[in-house]
């Protein structure tokens, strides 16, 4: 469970969330705070933060704030960036959603898209889906119920890349075997940073189908 914004009552009965997600985080001193009072409370001894990046001093300290105190992951508010920037094309906010991607990757914690406005436009989304995932996004925030499936299909890997994850694993397996340090496939070499994300890819494919299957 995520709850949005730094809403939760300490003197309430217990909540025990998986996480905290905090907007307006403008820097690490943000999450220190948070995290400090969830050190306070034993019902949030396992809680994680994530962080709202959607200010121009937030994106700034990006690095720093993705190294704080149990932070799990970003979620890019695009609408209130593109507001505090005065930009009018996501095209705009190119350098702030990279330098964020940069700074999750460096930290090894989770960064997701921001949201899509116009819902009922189908082919809008998946395009802005396709490139969030190009840019190395881990998912995307929705804003209603008909971009779940959209979303879903675009940062799920495909049946080729899933086919060619499989391969890569199987060949380096061999090449192993063989007392051989790295593999060839389809006229390629595989060495270990492939099998890694060939692994990685095949476990994204479980766990969609588990969350599908819940």
């Amino acid at each position: 469970m995520i709850l949005s914004g730094p809403t939760l009552i300490w003197r309430s009965s217990p909540a025990r969330p998986q996480a905290i997600l905090l907007p307006k985080v403008n820097s690490a001193t943000d999450i220190e705070m948070l995290a400090a009072k969830l050190d306070a409370t034993p019902e949030t001894a396992d809680t994680a933060i994530w962080a709202m990046m959607e200010t121009a001093q937030g994106i700034l300290n990006a690095a720093e704030i993705a190294a704080a105190p149990r932070m799990a992951g970003f979620v890019m508010g695009t609408n209130d960036l593109a507001k505090e920037l005065n930009s009018r094309t996501r095209g705009a906010m190119t350098m702030a959603l990279q330098h964020c991607m940069l700074a999750a990757r460096a930290a090894g914690i989770v960064a997701v898209d921001g949201v899509y406005n116009a819902f009922k436009d189908e082919d809008g989304l998946a395009a802005e889906c396709a490139e969030g995932r190009d840019f190395g996004f881990d998912g995307k925030s929705l804003i209603h119920p008909a971009q779940v499936a959209i979303a879903n299909a675009g940062f799920a890997p495909s049946e080729a890349e899933i086919d060619l994850a499989r391969r890569q694993i199987a060949a380096f397996e061999e090449a192993e075997a063989n007392g051989q340090g790295v593999a060839v496939l389809d006229g390629r070499i595989v060495e270990n940073l492939h099998v890694e994300t060939a692994r990685a890819t095949l476990a994204k494919i479980d766990s969609i189908a588990s969350l599908e299957a819940a």
